[in-house]
């Protein structure tokens, strides 16, 4: 397991310690227990469980196609798992603290995308 003090990346985001949570974000709810961190585009997403997190987004997004900054409130050391059994990210473990989440993007004529993982 990772553990780092101000950014770590894994796979295609970046993950680092802000000082406070915007105020233009809205929270986002959970799925079966867990925040989806960054979707992959094979289906091994990265999350977190939400026991000790509340996840935020901005809110001029509406469309998650969208979705390249995440903010999350970490109350608790909580892990960022790559759900694959095979060739995986190594868990990073993510101290107390708020955070920023930024995906990363490459740009194509019609605009930015999600890069693939």
């Amino acid at each position: 397991m990772k553990t780092f003090t101000k950014m770590a990346a894994q796979g295609d985001f970046v993950i680092f310690r802000i000082n406070e949570i915007p105020k233009d974000t809205v929270a986002l709810a959970p799925e079966n227990g867990v925040y989806t961190v960054a979707h992959s585009e094979t289906g091994h997403n990265h999350v977190m469980t939400q026991e000790h997190v509340k996840a935020y987004k901005e809110t001029k997004i509406t469309n998650d196609n969208d979705l390249f900054r995440l903010f999350f409130a970490v109350e608790a050391p909580t892990e960022i798992q790559h759900l694959r059994s095979f060739d995986t990210h190594e868990t990073l473990l993510v101290p107390p603290g708020n955070y920023e989440v930024r995906r990363q993007r490459e740009y194509v004529a019609e605009g930015f995308h999600k890069a693939a993982d």
